[in-house]
């Protein structure tokens, strides 16, 4: 900087004292989201604008200002002429930067996320706009050069029931919203980027938000295709701090309106937003690991609501959730018919499917690759075409089975799988225990056939490629996944490639075979939402595979009576999500109702309980408690290791879910006033239930 204008600084209104300063003419009062992340303090708080700041502090930038005795940063909401507030007003300190990086659009998005799940405004911005680097904000602004998009073949789109007016109704600029079931084989990249052409031919943005950075290269590969590599900006953790945050300018600044990225990129602030999408939206790293832990796809409905914009849910399996939007008719249905199905979809084997099948190989249901699935692979190799094998754990994982059926050890409390617990020795290996409930197990008696033998077992990644390794020799074995490099894709060649379920590289043509092995795994976790999860997974590595008319087989190593493994075979993801929702409806489990799970130590999750309990006796909904139960689960900031962590889950109907949110964040806001010193983690709709 030249002398001159220091100079010129100096002598700058800002420099004079605080007792010398005067508010704005027009408008002298900012309404400030402080960044402060405690519930009782969760609104705006009102601040005067001193002349020297006044055509700096517009809405949306950041500002500093003194909260507690302290100086704090924050985001200036609004100007306006009066305050409610009757006392005398604090001054804004500083305005950080002119540059306003929170639209009134988004803001609003983070006010229904805290509110939906019970969280703080503060929390959430701060996943909506990433950190300030100066200097990116100082370099030159890109040119905002927006190229005329044309509309895109609707060719693709009319293979599905209601494709095409889906399309039609993108390029015509209208809010339409569905939910899509993709079929096996289908490049869902080039569909997303049609999608987004259609989008931008209308003159609005598209938003697509995808779970990892494989799936970002792919859609920003077949986006740059379509409309044009300038055209398509990518926002992901991976980029770093300073070129996210110069992407993320371009995107605010409206120099960019397609925009793909992860979990983050949900609250991406497009210009004219017109499409928001989602790929895969059961995929676990659509959950925000931090609080309020929204996910994705509710954050993208209630935008798209919100914004006016057209929303498109899909993958090749369909969640309960989806489902629920299909069934109350807020979303359409995009799906082929089962012609369409059956023609592209690979010819699908369970075990035990056929007496003919147990007749040749009487140890198929014992056997962690049996007959069945040899045979299959064989056939794909030969045919010079690789094999697919996905296997659901990485590593090597110890696991006890009966010595005589094979069964998996399961534990006769609550059915859990056993295992040997940690620091054990050979010539002691101490009880089996049960993985899930803890207990020991010391007189096992196998439920099938009654033997009281275990066998020790490993399986996982590593182990299965070496097994096959054995078993085929000459034939080349890659993994992927589970510690080793996630391949994006592989030669079509034969050779085996052993996955975990995610990381399964694509194959030009697709692969001849896919066998799905240890299924009993897949099937065994705590978690609500494990069968969909299953088929979720299943469905991802068999639509890689080859067409059942060009001999592409899948070979699921699961019992055929299982209901997911049914709907496997049928590839009726949509019929297996209608089954979900009414037997979750039925018993009482999210989506059909609202849930919140509050855990924390015995003393504090009975302050939430109580005063959830107490908020619904003076007229709010009536509140369903089940727990508290003893969890095992890291301890929060604060609490020692040591100590005992219980989780309580209260459930209310549907309708009732935004009283039951307010009244969880009233009750954490009573605590925080309090200074209560224990942590309470809160979560609406968990998949934990026990």
């Amino acid at each position: 900087m030249s002398g001159p204008v220091r100079k010129a600084v100096r002598r700058a209104p800002a420099a004079r004292t605080r007792g010398e300063w005067t508010a704005a003419p027009v408008q002298p009062v900012a309404r400030v989201a402080v960044d402060v992340p405690l519930p009782h303090l969760d609104r705006p708080f009102d601040y005067r604008v001193p002349t020297h700041l006044d055509e700096q502090a517009r809405p949306g930038v950041r500002v500093r200002v003194r909260f507690a005795g302290r100086l704090v940063d924050g985001y200036l909401l609004e100007r306006v002429e009066e305050s409610g507030h009757t006392g005398r007003l604090a001054w804004i300190d500083k305005v950080v930067s002119p540059e306003p990086v929170l639209t009134a659009e988004v803001a609003t998005l983070c006010r229904a996320v805290a509110d939906r799940y019970a969280g703080v405004f503060a929390d959430v911005v701060r996943m909506a706009v990433p950190p300030r680097h100066a200097r990116i904000e100082a370099e030159t602004p890109r040119e905002r050069e927006l190229p005329p998009v044309e509309a895109p073949d609707p060719a693709a789109w009319a293979r599905y029931q209601h494709g095409a007016a889906y399309l039609d109704a993108l390029a015509g600029g209208r809010a339409a919203h569905a939910v899509w079931q993709a079929l096996p084989g289908e490049s869902w990249p080039a569909r997303f980027a049609e999608a987004a052409a259609a989008t931008l031919a209308a003159g609005r943005g598209a938003l697509l938000v995808v779970p990892d950075q494989r799936d970002v290269d792919a859609a920003c590969a077949a986006l740059g295709e379509q409309l044009g590599a300038d055209a398509v900006v990518a926002l992901t953790a991976e980029l770093g701090p300073a070129e996210r945050y110069r992407r993320w300018l371009a995107v605010r600044r409206g120099a960019v309106r397609a925009v793909v990225g992860t979990r983050s990129a949900a609250f991406a602030p497009v210009e004219k937003l017109g499409l928001l999408a989602v790929w895969d939206d059961g995929d676990d790293s659509h959950a925000e690991p931090r609080a309020p832990y929204p996910q994705v796809r509710d954050v993208l409905v209630a935008r798209a609501h919100a914004a006016g914009a057209a929303l498109l849910v899909g993958g090749f399996a369909r969640t309960a959730e989806a489902q629920l939007l299909v069934e109350s008719r807020w979303a359409s249905a995009i799906v082929g018919d089962r012609a369409t199905v059956r023609a592209a979809a690979p010819r699908v084997t369970a075990i035990g499917e056929t007496d003919t099948q147990l007749a040749r190989d009487p140890d198929a249901r014992a056997a962690r690759v049996p007959a069945v699935a040899f045979e299959a692979a064989r056939q794909a190799l030969a045919a010079g075409r690789p094999l697919l094998v996905q296997v659901p754990r990485a590593g090597y994982l110890p696991w006890l089975s009966c010595a005589h059926c094979r069964e998996p050890a399961r534990c006769r409390h609550c059915a859990g799988p056993l295992g040997l617990p940690r620091g054990g020795t050979d010539a002691d290996p101490g009880l089996p225990t049960c993985r899930w409930c803890g207990r020991a197990e010391p007189a096992f008696r196998c439920g099938g056939c009654g033997s009281r033998r275990l066998r020790a077992g490993v399986v996982g990644s590593r182990r299965t490629a070496e097994e096959l390794g054995r078993a085929f020799p000459g034939v080349p074995v890659k993994t992927s996944g589970g510690g080793a490099p996630v391949l994006a894709s592989v030669p079509t060649r034969p050779e085996i490639v052993v996955a975990t379920p995610g990381a399964e590289p694509t194959v030009p043509g697709g692969y001849g075979a896919a066998l799905l092995l240890d299924g009993w795994a897949m099937l065994s976790r705590a978690d609500l939402r494990v069968a969909e999860e299953a088929l979720r997974r299943w469905l991802a590595a068999a639509a890689l595979v080859r067409p059942h008319a060009d001999g592409g087989r899948v070979i699921v190593v699961a019992e055929s009576a299982i209901p997911v493994v049914q709907a496997l075979v049928r590839w009726d993801p949509a019929g297996f999500a209608a089954e979900e929702l009414a037997s979750r409806a039925e018993v009482g489990f999210p989506p059909a109702v609202r849930m919140a799970a509050v855990e924390g130590t015995p003393g504090a999750v009975a302050d939430v309980v109580d005063a959830v309990l107490a908020a619904a006796q003076d007229g709010g909904p009536e509140v369903e408690v089940l727990g508290p139960v003893e969890i095992d689960t890291p301890p929060e900031p604060g609490e020692s290791a040591g100590e005992v962590r219980e989780r309580a889950l209260l459930r209310v109907p549907r309708t009732d879910g935004r009283a039951l949110a307010r009244h969880l964040h009233a009750a954490q806001a009573s605590r925080s006033t309090r200074k209560a010193p224990d942590a309470v983690r809160v979560r609406l709709d968990p998949a934990e239930i026990g």
